[in-house]
């Protein structure tokens, strides 16, 4: 069972620490040796000032938190991280810098902000009609340039599982809220698009990426936070998406989705987290993914997907998550940024060091465990 009062008490240290993130200078990505950013070490992804995915996963943490809560108690936080941003100039429109229109979407739901909603019809008017396309039409998974916020880094004709977090969630989202079908039946479409090439029918994990210009899965490793961002976005876009998508999509990525909670649980260390490599049990264990993993078993659950069978082994990994968790609110044993990789040896020694996602990945898990 998991000690309810250690579990809050340690939830508000993490938050208060994932507010309080600072970060190096961003100038250094441009002097730091290609090498080690393809360890993790970019200057970008620390922090919770910069508009990018890590700060965009943070701060939809704290929206679910509150939300749990029942309350608005960080809506001061959110505006003023919006307005601090738009002073100074957002970077270049890519998929992970769509992530924090999921917060940013959420509070011209509840504010009346005229001109932050056109930037979300922007945003999802980019994802349709200029994002680059793979063949068959996927979402490119193109990101921000290592050094340069107004750039972009290309990867033509390849699909990421994180695309379906950092943007489609947010496309589907939108799509319902405005009654476009157009925006509703693309994200459905990326949706199944990821999962006919990114999931593994033996095992039901997805892999990293897809490469169309190759063929193949890249070096076939089953990520730990890769296969997280299915584990939760799925259940978090078919809670959003409701009755706006047909019966027989819905059960297509329920289907998917279950398959793959199925592997993880059968592949969960004994110590109630699971590893950076998901099947290779000498890699290290790998917190953010986890918490997401838990996060997304309890959202789950808390949604009907699955039954009270499935509890034991979230309970133990938020359980195992609170060790991870020091007096200061820092969440340990957090990967950095990780592009896909050729081999296994790239995955393992990609820097461990405290990130937004970390710790809110980490609250998203702890909230969840507070509707048990």
């Amino acid at each position: 069972m998991i000690d309810r009062k250690l579990l809050k008490s340690k939830l508000d240290l993490v938050i208060q620490k994932l507010m309080n993130l600072d970060a190096p200078d961003m100038g250094m990505d441009k002097d730091t040796p290609f090498e080690q950013q393809m360890k993790g070490l970019v200057a970008r992804d620390f922090g919770i000032r910069e508009w990018d995915w890590p700060q965009g996963v943070g701060l939809y943490g704290l929206l679910q938190l509150q939300r749990a809560r029942g309350n608005q108690e960080y809506d001061p936080f959110l505006l003023n991280w919006m307005e601090e941003n738009f002073r100074i100039g957002q970077p270049s429109a890519n998929i992970n810098t769509t992530a924090p229109y999921l917060t940013l979407f959420e509070l011209t739901e509840r504010y009346e902000m005229p001109e932050w909603e056109q930037i979300c019809r922007a945003r999802a008017e980019f994802l349709i009609n200029y994002l680059p396309k793979t063949k068959e039409g996927g979402f490119e998974h193109l990101t921000s340039a290592l050094g340069d916020r107004n750039g972009v880094w290309r990867h033509p004709d390849q699909l990421w599982v994180d695309t379906l977090f950092m943007a489609v969630l947010f496309l589907g989202k939108m799509g319902r809220r405005y009654g476009n079908e157009a925006w509703i039946q693309a994200s459905v479409y990326q949706f199944l698009l990821h999962i006919r090439y990114l999931c593994d029918v033996k095992t039901g994990l997805l892999y990293h990426g897809w490469t169309f210009e190759e063929n193949n899965h890249f070096g076939g490793i089953f990520w730990n936070r890769g296969d997280s961002w299915f584990t939760y976005g799925a259940v978090a876009y078919l809670d959003a998406m409701g009755d706006s998508i047909g019966e027989a999509d819905r059960r297509t990525i329920l289907s998917a989705w279950r398959a793959q909670v199925d592997s993880l649980i059968r592949l969960q260390d004994e110590g109630g987290l699971w590893h950076t490599i998901l099947d290779k049990p000498s890699s290290y264990i790998e917190t953010s993914g986890s918490a997401a993993i838990a996060a997304g078993i309890l959202y789950g659950i808390r949604c009907g997907y699955l039954d009270a069978s499935y509890v034991p082994a979230a309970e133990k990994a938020v359980s195992a998550l609170l060790d991870y968790i020091d007096d200061n609110g820092v969440v340990g044993n957090v990967s950095a940024g990780t592009a896909v990789g050729m081999n296994a040896e790239h995955y393992e020694k990609i820097m461990i060091r405290p990130m937004a996602y970390g710790q809110s990945l980490t609250a998203l898990a702890l909230t969840e465990a507070l509707y048990l």
